[in-house]
């Protein structure tokens, strides 16, 4: 059995929080592929990824042993188009699981299909290597760059948009 195929797919738990949570504060620590810069607490990443007001989803992708191994959610923004949700993808930092993103996004697609979307929105710092190379696997074509987006440190990034259409 190939590691991809030990793969399972899940809405995300209030017991995942703890883990999730760990590794993407370890993601923000490490800096350089999240345009997230404060460490959340359990309270915010559950505020933010599970329930508040513009959640729509939350995927966990377990690695075969019952560890969240990545996590994928889809918020509704402003400023963008009615029927778009944002994307965010995240995968521990060490141990990463071959197959994760793949997964993670046919449950996300489906289930924002099934909510009546009609597309999806990726925002990737340019400075992210793997993340808009992760995105035009999953099918998202580039529509817009904000140049220069100042992060908090006060260095400009670019921020590269890419659009699923459903």
């Amino acid at each position: 059995m190939t590691e991809a195929a030990m793969i399972s797919v899940r809405r995300a738990r209030a017991e995942d929080v703890t883990a999730l949570c760990a590794f993407l504060n370890e993601i923000i620590r490490i800096g350089g592929t999240t345009a997230h810069e404060t460490p959340f607490t359990h309270e915010s990443f559950v505020s933010h990824f599970l329930s508040g007001p513009g959640f729509v989803s939350c995927f966990v992708a377990d690695d075969g042993s019952g560890q969240p191994c990545a996590f994928q959610g889809l918020e509704r923004s402003d400023g963008l188009p009615e029927g778009w949700a944002d994307i965010g993808t995240f995968a521990r930092p060490h141990a990463k699981r071959p197959g994760a993103g793949t997964a993670l996004f046919a449950a996300t697609k489906a289930y924002a299909r099934d909510a009546g979307l009609t597309a999806i929105n990726a925002t990737i710092r340019a400075d992210n290597i793997g993340g808009p190379a992760y995105y035009s696997k999953m099918g998202f074509t580039d529509y817009k760059v904000d140049k220069a987006v100042p992060l908090r440190d006060g260095r400009l990034v670019d921020r590269i948009s890419k659009r699923y259409l459903l």
